[in-house]
């Protein structure tokens, strides 16, 4: 009898652990969740761009958010990949309403990664949730070395993501980037939603001026006022780049500058925001006229708007980056 529970155990801790899948083959389309050998979410171009002209001269490497948020005492500690209801999420959420900025200016590469269980977040620092997290980002490296393989031939990068595709995307950029030649070819890495430590890179700059490449561009967002007791313990040991004015600069930036914000996928609403980084916490803060922050439910955390707040500030950002890096890098001929 006690031999059968020692095996039930083990059996619930290898899969509790989060070994719930091989690992993904990434030469197989079903493992992206945006590739552009298919239809996918991230080709999506709302009617009102439906004119504008598309140039895809650079390649955005996507890490989409959490979209699983099972319960770890009952759930795995990682997603499955085979889950239709976790890939419906990241497919119908961030993929359509965060990578699909991109593709006005990038063939889109999102991998389908192992990620970890929300829940992970509020266990940091114990062995489950750092096997949890390492083993999302062992999926994230390898999808990512596979691009570059087969796919990347020289073309200019950027690096994107949100909320845990930041942890995974900082880890990246550390590893493959950072001081390393492949910082050449990188556009810019796009990674709001998560802290950005001052120590995180050493090569890599934060951008100070919007056709700068090379660099780094993140933020949290919180409406105007908000000072978020989870963000005290950093005690301001934080990078915050205002993607208004796309710099570090803690002045305000004018709501004449704000392009618009994604309330939906078929509609902007230019001019309806301003910006501006909190100079102790390190945070955006975001002032937003009422009747707009009635459609966010009046939340104060605006997480999981950091990219829809300035849809298209990013999106004429990413084309200004990618043309100022070819008249960098010309092509030879």
């Amino acid at each position: 009898m006690r031999g059968k529970k020692i095996f039930i155990f083990i059996v619930f801790t290898v899969i509790n652990l989060g070994f719930v899948t091989a690992q993904p083959d990434y030469s197989n389309l079903n493992f992206w969740a945006a590739s552009p050998y298919k239809w996918d979410t991230s080709d999506s171009i709302p009617s009102f761009l439906k004119n504008k002209k598309v140039e895809k001269k650079a390649d955005v490497f996507f890490i989409h958010p959490t979209s699983y948020f099972g319960e770890t005492d009952t759930s795995s500690w990682n997603a499955w990949l085979s889950s239709t209801e976790v890939n419906m999420e990241t497919d119908y959420r961030s993929i359509l309403f965060q990578a699909s900025v991109f593709n006005g200016s990038c063939r889109v590469f999102a991998p389908r990664y192992r990620q970890a269980n929300m829940e992970a977040f509020y266990k940091m620092g114990t062995p489950e949730a750092t096997a949890a997290f390492d083993l999302a980002y062992n999926d994230v490296k390898t999808a990512f070395q596979y691009y570059l393989k087969n796919e990347n031939k020289g073309r200019p990068i950027i690096i994107a993501s949100h909320s845990q595709g930041t942890l995974h995307a900082i880890r990246l950029l550390q590893e493959l980037f950072d001081g390393k030649p492949l910082q050449k070819q990188l556009v810019c890495a796009y990674i709001p939603g998560y802290q950005i430590k001052k120590e995180d890179f050493k090569d890599i700059s934060a951008s100070e001026k919007p056709e700068q490449t090379g660099c780094f561009a993140g933020w949290r967002s919180y409406v105007k006022g908000e000072m978020p007791k989870k963000v005290e313990p950093e005690k301001g040991n934080s990078i915050c780049v205002n993607p208004l004015t796309w710099s570090t600069s803690t002045e305000w930036a004018s709501p004449a500058i704000h392009k618009g914000i994604m309330l939906d996928f078929e509609s902007i609403i230019p001019n309806t925001l301003t910006a501006g980084i909190e100079s102790v916490t390190k945070v955006l803060w975001v002032d937003i006229p009422l009747q707009v922050l009635e459609n966010l439910d009046y939340k104060k955390d605006l997480h999981i708007y950091d990219i829809s707040l300035f849809w298209m500030n990013i999106r004429e950002n990413i084309k200004l980056r990618v043309d100022n890096w070819y008249r960098q890098n010309p092509v030879k001929k």
